[in-house]
């Protein structure tokens, strides 16, 4: 079921004296390859964008949309990423902090406190407060989510334009049978992540 995100805790944070509030997400986690991708996003409080919500329950057609009003609306945006390489070297989690970390360190202006979805981002020289399903309940949480999804799935399609025999454009790195059938035909290519070992077909793999 698709929950509509509010302000209200960015809100609140603006009256508690927090001016420049950002919320951070970060996609790609569970994929086997690509990069795993994050956004920072400080949302105009006078700007209201209709429809923010977790980037996993809204369409793809929605989201390309969305993103466009975020990147024209919001006071200030930012993605980066963490690539296979990265991932293989210090797992799939720290590269995911890492992410997260650069997105918000490349906001101008900083802000002053940062919104995480679930977990505290290392290494911030700033407020930040973690906040337990937060692209389901925090609009600027769920506009990093649907900027980096956005972001991320762009990537992949440009990656299936060099490569196509993975099918990228269509599972985006996600562990398909559709996928893993083209990983046991071709074996792996450098988007994948060497660390990420499922089971079957993987397993034939030399």
């Amino acid at each position: 079921m698709r929950i509509a995100a509010t302000r209200t805790l960015e809100n609140a944070l603006r009256r508690a004296g927090f001016c420049c509030v950002a919320g951070v997400d970060e996609v790609g986690r569970g994929c086997l390859a690509g990069p795993v991708v994050a956004a920072a996003v400080v949302l105009d409080p006078l700007r209201h964008i209709p429809g923010m919500s977790d980037s996993k329950m809204v369409p793809a057609a929605e989201r390309e949309r969305l993103c466009g009003a975020i990147i024209r609306q919001a006071v200030a945006w930012a993605v980066a990423s963490a690539g296979p390489r990265e991932i293989d070297e210090i797992n799939i989690h720290q590269a995911s902090l890492r992410a997260m970390q650069r997105a918000v360190m490349s906001l101008t202006p900083l802000p002053d406190i940062v919104l995480v979805d679930a977990f505290r981002v290392p290494d911030l020289p700033m407020a930040q407060r973690a906040v337990p399903h937060g692209d389901r309940r925090c609009a600027a949480i769920a506009a990093a989510s649907i900027l980096a999804k956005v972001t991320r799935d762009r990537d992949m399609v440009a990656l299936h334009d060099r490569d196509p025999r993975y099918g990228y454009d269509r599972h985006k790195g996600y562990a398909t049978a559709d996928h893993l059938n083209a990983v046991a035909r071709f074996g792996y290519s450098d988007a994948h992540r060497r660390s990420f070992r499922p089971p079957t077909p993987f397993d034939t793999i030399d």
